[in-house]
């Protein structure tokens, strides 16, 4: 249950950021709902495999090199969903590092622990 409202949440805040940003474009809800899923499964298959992989850059920038990481994902996405559109990099970095500020926003507003 905690992960359709997770997808829920993340599928709202795709469309209200492709809104408000002029470099990301989403067609529809639907391609929205699709995007938040192969996010999620990008992140939860890939994303590892990539941090792995750049580890000793990670380090040698002490995390920064996450948020490269992070703009990749968002391209990858770009390239597998039809309907959903980054203009280049910097708006895949920029939408990635919105996205997950408010992800966590919502997450913190969610959880009652």
């Amino acid at each position: 249950m905690k992960t359709l409202i997770n997808l829920l949440f993340t599928t709202i805040l795709v469309v209200v950021l492709a809104h408000f940003m002029p470099g990301v474009h989403v067609d529809s809800f639907m391609t929205a709902v699709i995007v938040a899923a192969v996010l999620g499964l990008l992140n939860i298959f890939i994303k590892p495999i990539l941090v792995i992989f750049t580890l000793p850059v990670t380090i040698l920038t002490l995390g920064l090199f996450l948020l490269v990481i992070n703009a990749v994902i968002i391209l990858l996405c770009d390239e597998l969903v039809t309907g959903f559109a980054v203009d280049g990099f910097l708006w895949a970095l920029f939408f990635s590092l919105v996205l997950s500020f408010c992800q966590s926003l919502v997450s913190g507003l969610t959880d009652k622990n």
